[in-house]
């Protein structure tokens, strides 16, 4: 069926202990893995490559269980290609992410009373790089924890040497393609951060605000504007209205007083506004508003700037040192005392943008930027996933994708911080503009600076997947495992992450995209769906959950949620699930190398094997196949399910379960089954690896002796089905489990013994008899045997003497109340069956689901029937 590791053995274990112990395994199997190179690439082998580059988590994170989630996903991915023979890299790294990391050193630094214009930016960034050292990456030891098998001589970090050069090279090109330029614009102002932040880093929520109505002008030469943000008036410079609004034509083109100020502003007519929303006129202040600044560049208007970078008012005497927020209600106390106000609403709750990472209100605010040109670089990243070369999993996500793609605006580059890439452009003393490059020497002589900004985080992260291979040198590394295979993040990140990579891996490497599947993922979520976060009681720290449970506990548990693209809700009862499953494993596997269980010699020949040997090598194949399929269609939580049901039930409950007494004969026959659960488990085992691989290790290894299951083969399916012993299984299975219930329903217990006369004779069942008794715990007849209970099923009769243990009156109620229900279900199915209507409309898979309906509800009708008429008069 398969063939096992060719390795050396390393000493074997020859006994398991009674329990697994995580703790006392995991660790030390994770370093061996690491000491051993099991995780390390090869760029010179001439097996065929597989890359996945680790989303880089920033230097000031800690493993949360978004992380745990898909490095677990990402784990399995490349666990399971290395051992398919591929060159398999899972290539880590940190991002030095800016703003947040400025932030935790500037709050150290207010703790001793200082800021960062204390030190000054050399010995600044200095201190930042001092407390990388000493305080980031502890993901990184906690990614070990959880198992992750990255190449961790390959691990890179955004702003380490290599890295920089690749952001100075692409800076430059697109540089010098007028790709990248300088303009005045609105951008998203943080004025608790200080910096510019990108469109996809405002949050917005809806906020309780006022909307003020407030008259401009005098006289008859008024009209009525309203806004949430009445301390922007101080900036107007306009008011418009629609060119077609007959109320306002008399003004347009007319100057008209500005409340508060000795400035007149003009009434300007733009399409943009709407004439039917409020009415119908607009206070214009381009400076403050991104809507305002293109009216005022299309009628040529001026931007007046009215809070500084703390979002202080510095204008008009009245009101100026005022916070924003304490202006807007001076300043509608002074409209009021005017007469000004014509109408208030409050509260007024509208969508307000918040900095994502500090949820200060974040100002429109008119500001000289770095920005790139995105358009030609945007139709580049849509066209290949419409062409086919980059498909997304799940489908339906690439709405999202092009929602964003095909509607971007240009990128805001530049952020107003000390710790990050600093944009490599110099200023002569004459006004003389300069960009450099990696290989180009930097202007020299009085008068020449440096651009004092540095660049977005998300410019280095986008170029990750060329980069962390050394581009833009022409590396080994870079030509065997460029581009990456699979890109699998959360879909919270399409606009971000995903995109950018996109967009930069297309323009420098060629137009070969930097990988050919997105596989999104969802978000984790608790066990009730509410979002997990620090503020809430529902946050959990995935290592509470490692140290209690076990990392494969997590791990499986994970997995197991992983539909595509749907969010995971987790509980800790589903962890505790996942430890008793692999105390399952464990438990099992311990039982049958007791019991024989080897991978020694071949497999014998069919005819020597069992229907039940037959059965089990069928169903693994069969699960092999079905592993494989939803893997190739990253379908994690199907495969999980898949294995799952077929270790625990199809192997522990019934396999083992069935050959006890075989086992317990001993004989020749007792050595095939042993060799066939011997291969059972060694296929079940490297299956199971990808998702929990500690566990799966120390069992494979002690059964076959082999070195590690990280470089075993991963098994293929050889094709061998046998339907007749899996329909022959399939009734052991069914009479098992109908005298199971049976015996539940009476309140027997589990191993309470029965008389029992098993009518087999012509039936599949007939070779099972000692196995079906072993199960059911049922006695052979003996004198006096009197039959209280007749139960007929699969094709066979199972007479059982109850006495004294039966109430016949109960057992008839309860399967009357069944016989009621399984005849509802027939009327409900046969009569949506006999509607016209309903055919003509119906899917024909809803039709098929129906008979299928039917038909069980036909065979409970039968098989309860039979069960009444087996039952003693009460």
């Amino acid at each position: 069926m398969t063939e096992n590791a060719q390795q050396q053995p390393t000493a074997p274990i020859t006994e398991l202990p009674t329990q697994y112990a995580p703790a006392e395994v995991e660790g030390k199997l994770y370093e061996r893995w690491v000491e051993r190179g099991y995780f390390a690439a090869d760029a010179k082998s001439e097996k065929p490559a597989y890359t996945i580059v680790i989303p880089p988590p920033n230097v000031t994170g800690s493993l949360h269980l978004g992380h745990a989630f898909q490095h677990t996903l990402m784990d399995a991915l490349t666990r399971r290609k290395r051992m398919q023979g591929y060159e398999s890299l899972w290539l880590p790294g940190m991002d030095h992410a800016g703003i947040a990391t400025q932030n935790k050193v500037e709050q150290q630094l207010a703790e001793e009373g200082k800021s960062r214009h204390d030190l000054g930016r050399e010995e600044f960034v200095e201190r930042v790089w001092q407390w990388k050292e000493e305080y980031g990456g502890r993901i990184l030891g906690q990614m070990r924890r959880l198992g992750d098998g990255v190449d961790w001589s390959r691990e890179r970090f955004t702003m380490d040497e290599g890295l920089s050069k690749a952001v100075q090279t692409i800076f430059k090109r697109l540089y010098d393609d007028e790709l990248i330029y300088r303009a005045e614009r609105i951008i998203n102002w943080c004025p608790r951060c200080l910096t510019a932040i990108s469109d996809i880093e405002v949050d917005y929520q809806d906020d309780d605000g006022e909307l003020v109505s407030i008259k401009y002008g005098e006289g008859e030469d008024t009209l009525v504007v309203a806004t949430t943000r009445a301390e922007t008036m101080l900036g107007d410079t306009a008011v418009a209205v629609h060119p077609d609004d007959e109320r306002y034509a008399h003004l347009v083109g007319k100057q008209i007083k500005l409340p508060l100020t000795n400035r007149t502003i003009p009434v300007v007519a733009d399409t943009h506004v709407d004439p039917e929303f409020g009415t119908g006129a607009v206070k214009v202040t381009p400076a403050h508003d991104p809507n305002d600044f293109a009216i005022g560049q299309r009628h040529g208007l001026e931007s007046m700037t009215v809070m500084d970078e703390r979002g202080v008012i510095t204008v008009h005497g009245p009101f100026q040192g005022l916070d924003r927020f304490e202006a807007r209600s001076t300043i509608v106390n002074a409209l009021r005392e005017q007469g000004r106000i014509v109408a208030e609403k409050r509260p007024y709750v509208h969508s307000v943008g918040h900095c994502s990472r500090c949820k200060t209100t974040v100002e429109p605010r008119l500001s000289m930027q770095w920005w790139v040109k995105v358009e030609p670089l945007a139709q580049a990243a849509g066209d290949a996933v419409r062409d086919g070369r980059v498909k997304i999993h799940p489908q339906d996500m690439s709405k999202r994708y092009f929602d964003w793609v095909d509607n971007m605006h240009d990128w805001c580059i530049s952020r107003q911080l000390w710790w990050g890439h600093r944009i490599p452009v110099w200023y002569g003393p004459e006004g003389q503009v300069v960009c450099v490059g990696p290989d180009d020497e930097t202007p020299t002589g009085e008068g020449w600076t440096q651009d004092e900004d540095v660049l977005d985080t998300w410019f280095s992260s986008g170029l990750w997947p060329f980069s962390t291979l050394g581009w833009p040198e022409q590396t080994p590394d870079l030509e065997k495992f460029y581009k990456t295979d699979v890109l699998l993040t959360g879909h919270d990140i399409i606009f971000f992450w995903v995109a950018r990579m996109m967009m930069f891996g297309l323009y420098a490497m060629d137009g070969e995209v930097p990988f050919h599947t997105i596989a999104l993922t969802g978000l984790v979520r608790d066990e009730f769906g509410k979002k997990m976060s620090k503020s809430n009681p529902n946050a959990v720290d995935p290592l509470d959950w490692m140290d209690r449970y076990g990392s494969d506990a997590v791990r499986f548990t994970l997995a197991k949620g992983a539909n595509p693209g749907a969010d995971v809700p987790i509980g800790e009862d589903w962890v505790q699930a996942s430890r008793n499953f692999t105390n399952k494993i464990w438990n099992a596997t311990r039982f049958a190398l007791m019991n024989g269980a080897t991978v020694e010699g071949e497999l014998p020949p069919v005819e020597r094997l069992s229907a039940t040997d037959r059965w089990i090598l069928s169903r693994l194949n069969k699960t092999v196949a079905e592993i494989d399929a939803f893997y190739d269609d990253y379908q994690f939580a199907k495969l999980s399910e898949s294995l799952y049901h077929f270790a625990w039930d199809e192997v522990f409950d019934w396999y083992v379960e069935l050959s006890k007494t075989t086992f317990f004969a001993g004989g020749e026959q007792a050595k095939v089954s042993g060799r066939v659960l011997g291969e059972v488990l060694d296929v079940m085992l490297r299956v199971l690896h990808p998702v929990v691989p500690f566990v799966t290790e120390t069992l494979w290894t002690t059964l076959t002796g082999g070195e590690t299951l990280v470089t075993a083969d991963w098994p293929k399916d050889s094709g061998f089905r046998d339907d007749a012993a899996e329909k022959e299984i399939e009734l052991v299975q069914q009479v098992v489990t109908e005298v199971r219930r049976f015996r539940k329903d009476q309140g027997l217990k589990d191993g309470q013994k029965v008389p029992a006369r098993l009518t087999l004779d012509g039936t599949a069942l007939a070779a099972h008899e000692a196995a079906i008794r072993q199960l059911l715990r049922l006695q052979p007849e003996e004198d006096g045997f009197s039959a209280t209970a007749t139960l007929p099923v699969a094709g066979a009769t199972v007479a059982l003497d109850l006495s004294g243990t039966i109430d016949v009156a109960a057992e008839r109620k309860r399967l009357a109340k069944d016989l009621a229900a399984a005849e509802k279900e027939k009327a409900q199915a046969e009569a949506k069956l006999a509607n016209e209507a309903f055919l003509a409309k119906a899917p024909d898979n809803v039709v098929d689901k129906i008979k299928t309906r039917l038909t069980k509800a036909e065979e409970d009708i039968t098989r309860i029937q039979s069960q009444l008429n087996g039952l003693p008069q009460a």
